[in-house]
């Protein structure tokens, strides 16, 4: 280091002043040079280590029947239908992807991915558009409403993306390097983004992958400028790109065809013609001699002017002239097919329009064609490949039916139900036509989630970490009283807090609120004679609600379970009041019991939600104009007509229009929740039991864009004689589950 004395003074009095450092003295004073280099506010170095357990929610193996009367006995002599593959499954997670991929690279997880082969594959499609709307389109009979992303979720969109362009690249910098760890030796990386934000991912992707295994940049074409587009001040956007780098010279690559359908006059204009079509021709120097007699003998040797086919003693030779091998074009209507090597402009593919059977009202959805061409260029059958943005899920999607294995993660629970349900409808449609699939399983990093997020170490000794864990919930707990702006109380057992007459208790942050819990208020109740109580909680113990209201309640006792919203977690939403607070849905199912078979009806489901209210939307509306709420439980269409008069009609006529899905697990608490956790005494991966099961999905309906009718009642299922314990999930148009768990003999 070499600096003159009076770069010395210089640095010594900006110091003493706490004033920054002219950008010189990054070069002056350290020693590591680089050529080029990119910088932004909040660089660092340290990457997320942190390893937090997998829970597995809910496995679905096998797609229920078509048909209920789909069985083996009226099956023919051989069972031609697709069945579920052994060994991996497929993973699809629920959560923060930087925390999932660093659990996934540090992890227990990461030796089952290694066994499989590693990850040969990622693609992402991370939303680059800060300013855009994330809302979601949900069907409602013939209307049309608007469900809000998350507070959560927006918060991350916006605030934390929508800062600049340092934001974006501070979010995008610290997953990419994940992605590249988890990636294998031969894997490759896709990104897709669009002019806003290209030049930066660029740039951070050459930094951390190397500028020497940058491969490619695709330029695909989604659309046709029409309309509008024609009059666009400069030039109309048509185009995305997809960037492409390997983590080692030999990434995986497989040449990939194009097809084009070109008009029978640009054919006529580029192919030669026989009276078998449009041909053309290829060198013939790495046939043999057997080849060359097979192809001639069907007419498919092209012979240039003048020239003459000659087969003597066995050997075909060609006199005056050269030959070639016709390869024809297939003619389909009016046009012929012309296939080709694909190169970096992709023209061939259409984006997703609304009218595509494939659309299901998801934004950002790309078409499975563009998905087929990256999944099948850069893994082969059997590989895994992920999508850490998995939106709908179409990487996914793609990959099943390419026979990859796949993992997907997303923030957004609807994501990951539109996913589940598209999942689900891709094995049923393997399984019927006969071709194999994978079962998958939906998993969270929940509590453990939970827990990192009000700063528990994760590394320390189980005594320490209790006790970090126990102070970091009572500050936890202060803090979700103000989200429910409750004041807070003393001197009471199980109360923390009072709201509007009625007394407020905070369930544990890393388990769910059992019987016991609720028995243990409602005996403080009796003591204290206190009538009205809302107790929150991250989860409920399944079965609870509503028989522990209905005990309460006999006992004088008003009692509210509300679910703690994800939220919570951003401090930024609490102090915008943008914090809400549900009520536990509630579900009701009728049991049919036949010989040794059970069937289940379901038979009322009832939801608490609101989402804007019927005055502030009539105060809001223009004359002429309606608009979409949701307020105490019901969605609500206001109508303002040329008068200014208000009028308000009810969608949600029918519990049933709630329902987006429903599933039953006929036998639940057969198979135990195990997580692998990492023993910080002894170093060794332990499986611990979390007190929970997992959710086996039997039997499902749900509607889908096509088909919005819903199934009320299973098929009968074959059960174990005496008790039987039965969970059914219901998911409602927001994508949020809810469980009952009852028994039932047989």
């Amino acid at each position: 280091m070499k600096l003159t004395d009076s770069e010395k003074r210089e640095i010594s009095q900006l110091i003493e002043k706490d004033m920054p450092l002219p950008d010189k003295y990054r070069f002056l004073l350290f020693d590591d040079k680089r050529e080029v280099e990119l910088v932004w506010n909040g660089k660092t170095e340290g990457l997320s280590n942190i390893v937090l357990p997998f829970q597995v929610i809910e496995q679905i193996d096998e797609p229920r029947p078509e048909k209920p009367e789909d069985t083996k006995s009226q099956l023919s002599l051989f069972d031609e239908r697709g069945r579920q593959k052994s060994g991996w499954t497929d993973k699809l997670i629920w959560g923060d992807n930087k925390l999932i991929l660093s659990s996934l690279k540090n992890g227990p997880m990461r030796d089952e991915i290694e066994q499989a082969g590693g990850i040969k594959l990622i693609y992402i499609d991370p939303p680059f558009d800060v300013g855009a709307d994330f809302s979601m389109d949900i069907e409602i009979g013939e209307e049309t409403f608007t469900k809000k992303p998350s507070v959560l979720e927006e918060l991350a969109y916006r605030d934390t993306w929508g800062k600049g362009a340092d934001s974006f690249i501070a979010m995008i910098y610290e997953r990419l390097v994940l992605m590249r760890d988890l990636l294998a030796e031969d894997g490759s990386l896709y990104v897709h983004c669009d002019y806003r934000v290209n030049s930066y991912i660029r740039l951070v992707l050459d930094e951390i992958f190397g500028k020497e295994n940058f491969r490619n940049e695709i330029t695909w074409r989604r659309q046709i400028p029409r309309g509008r587009k024609i009059e666009a001040k400069y030039m109309p956007y048509s185009a995305d790109y997809i960037l492409l780098y390997t983590k080692t010279e030999n990434g995986l690559w497989n040449k990939i065809e194009k097809i084009n359908y070109i008009s029978i006059e640009e054919a006529e204009s580029k192919y030669m013609k026989d009276e078998r079509g449009y041909f053309r021709t290829s060198d013939p120097g790495s046939y043999s001699n057997e080849s060359l007699i097979k192809l001639y003998n069907e007419n498919r040797i092209y012979v240039s002017k003048g020239g003459k086919v000659i087969i003597e003693n066995g050997i075909l030779s060609v006199t005056q002239g050269s030959i070639g091998i016709k390869y024809y074009r297939e003619k389909i209507g009016n046009k012929v097919k012309e296939e080709s090597i694909a190169d970096n402009i992709w023209d061939d593919i259409s984006g997703m329009g609304v009218v595509s059977s494939e659309y299901i009202n998801y934004p950002t959805q790309k078409p499975e064609a563009l998905l087929e061409r990256i999944i099948k260029a850069s893994s082969n059958e059997n590989d895994i490949v992920a999508d850490f943005f998995c939106g709908s899920g179409t990487t996914l999607a793609v990959a099943e039916k390419l026979g990859r294995k796949w993992i997907g993660s997303d923030l957004g629970k609807f994501a990951i139900h539109t996913t589940r349900k598209r999942m689900i409808q891709v094995q049923r449609e393997l399984k019927t036509g006969g071709k194999d699939f994978r079962a998958f399983e939906i998993l969270n990093i929940g509590k453990y989630e939970r827990q990192h997020y009000i700063g528990v170490n994760m590394n320390l000794r189980e005594e320490e970490r209790q006790k970090q864990l126990e102070q970091k919930e009572k500050d936890f707990v202060l803090l979700i009283l103000k989200a429910y702006k409750s004041e807070t109380v003393e001197n009471f057992k199980c109360f923390q807090g009072k709201k509007a007459g009625r007394f407020v208790t905070v369930g544990p942050i890393n388990l769910p609120v059992t019987r016991l819990f609720v028995e243990e208020v409602i005996l403080e109740c009796q003591e204290k004679r206190i009538s009205r109580v809302d107790i929150l909680a991250f989860e409920f113990e399944m079965g609870l609600f509503p028989r522990i209201q209905e005990e309460a309640r006999a006992k004088g006792i008003d009692l509210a379970l509300k679910y703690i919203p994800r939220d919570v977690f951003d401090k930024r939403a609490i102090e915008k009041n943008q914090i809400v607070f549900y009520d536990v849905n509630y579900i009701e199912v009728k049991p049919h019991v036949k010989n040794n078979q059970i069937a289940i009806e379901l038979t009322d489901f009832s939801v608490h939600y609101s989402q804007d209210t019927v005055d502030n939307a009539a105060s809001l509306l223009s004359n002429g104009k309606s608009k979409i709420v949701v307020e105490s439980g019901k969605i609500i269409k206001v109508n303002k007509d040329k008068d200014g008069i208000i009028t308000k009609e009810i969608l949600t006529e029918n519990w049933t229009d709630w329902i987006d899905y429903w599933s039953v697990d006929f036998n639940f608490e057969s198979r135990r929740e195990i997580i692998k956790i990492k023993n910080f005494d002894t170093g060794k991966i332990e499986e611990k039991w979390t007190g929970d099961y997992i959710f086996e999905n039997e039997w499902q309906s749900f509607r889908t864009k096509k088909n919005r009718s819903l199934e009320l009642i299973t098929p009968y299922h074959d059960c174990n004689k005496g008790r039987n314990k039965i969970a059914v999930k219901v998911v409602d148009i927001f994508g949020n589950d809810t469980v009952k768990v009852f028994e039932i003999s047989v």
